[in-house]
């Protein structure tokens, strides 16, 4: 694979921007030019964060269209209805179904999508929905990356970079902590999705 057009969704403090920052330098270390937009408004207060990389684009500008993304990383359930629409059909998208009730859900003044809603979601726009469930992993790994070795395991990011790859450009941006993130990325690479 020579182009990759990804979007990346969740809410602060879970890694969005990392699993973007990481696979940015796995693209540079092999030479691809990479535009890496990211969008994190009211990140730390608990909102959307969302970065979109295009890798080997060219001169292409940073933001991925509606229907054209190869595949999109969620870590965030809600997040991942937002995203469907990004995605080009037979595109693949990979959901760390991670619930984060808003004030409205806790309240009950609001409903939250389950898991089956966003597969329904996503076949009917002829995407591929693979789901992680948070509640299959102990508390002692970095869920993004989980999330990442699982993309490279199971969409079409895993055509551009392989584990090697990204183990590199991990321990090349993030020293501390590499423990935990080669253990996480394994965990991910060996992980079992829920193909819908």
């Amino acid at each position: 694979m020579k182009k990759l057009d990804l979007y990346i969704v969740g809410i602060g403090g879970q890694g969005v921007l990392t699993i973007a920052e990481i696979l940015a330098v796995a693209a540079q270390n092999k030479g691809l030019e990479c535009n890496f937009y990211p969008t994190k408004g009211m990140a730390q207060r608990g909102g959307f964060v969302k970065a979109q990389l295009r890798i080997g684009q060219g001169g292409a500008g940073p933001e991925i269209a509606e229907k054209t993304a190869d595949a999109v990383i969620s870590m965030e359930l809600q997040e991942s209805l937002k995203a469907i629409k990004y995605i080009k059909k037979g595109g693949d998208i990979l959901v760390w179904a991670h619930k984060w009730l808003p004030t409205d859900v806790m309240l009950k003044r609001a409903s939250y999508p389950e898991v089956s809603t966003v597969i329904s979601v996503a076949r009917v726009e002829g995407v591929n929905p693979k789901v992680l469930n948070p509640e299959d992993y102990s508390e002692d790994i970095a869920q993004n990356i989980v999330l990442l070795g699982a993309c490279i395991a199971h969409t079409a990011v895993g055509k551009m970079f392989t584990a090697q790859d990204i183990k590199t450009a991990m321990l090349q941006r993030f020293s501390k902590g590499s423990e935990l993130n080669i253990k996480s990325l394994e965990i991910g690479l060996n992980s079992e999705v829920k193909n819908a």
